[in-house]
């Protein structure tokens, strides 16, 4: 562990971390699966409908910190989500990514890609002057039907051979 990585996990308050409490569930979450070390559930401000946060339970500021059984285990879950949302939510590809920018807690996002805009950098985009903001917060009545739609699946006809 690097003298970075040692810092931050002495500082590490678990009742600071969101994804933390939901791992604990100590704060709620739309659930469509969950394991002993991996958590998966809604994210709340979606990209699209069927828009999946995979956690490991244990904190990680950083994916390239999570041990390799654990990041082939959050894979393995994207993996059998993926084709779960192609037909659920016609989507032609589901996208991939961890990401940390707003929770520094590893979490990977499995998001069913209906426009080729869905995922991107800015980098892709032609245009000057964009601006952006959150992605709509879906209800909590919605959320849940897309995770029981979605967990359904998952012990199902879907499930990934």
């Amino acid at each position: 562990m690097t003298k970075d990585q040692l810092t931050q996990a002495q500082q590490h308050a678990p009742a600071d971390c969101l994804f933390c409490r939901i791992g604990a569930k100590s704060v709620p979450s739309h659930v469509v699966h969950e394991s002993d070390r991996i958590l998966a559930f809604l994210d709340i401000h979606p990209i699209r409908r069927g828009h999946v946060v995979i956690i490991p339970k244990a904190h990680h500021a950083y994916f390239d910190d999570l041990p390799g059984d654990l990041a082939a285990e959050i894979l393995g879950l994207a993996r059998e989500l993926a084709p779960i949302l192609r037909r659920r939510y016609d989507a032609k590809r589901v996208g991939f990514m961890f990401t940390g920018t707003d929770i520094a807690h590893a979490h990977a996002h499995v998001v069913p890609m209906v426009e080729p805009t869905d995922l991107t950098s800015r980098r892709y985009i032609a245009e000057e002057q964009l601006s952006f903001g959150p992605a709509p917060r879906m209800s909590d009545k919605e959320l849940g039907a897309v995770a029981r739609e979605i967990s359904t699946a998952l012990v199902a006809e879907d499930r990934f051979p």
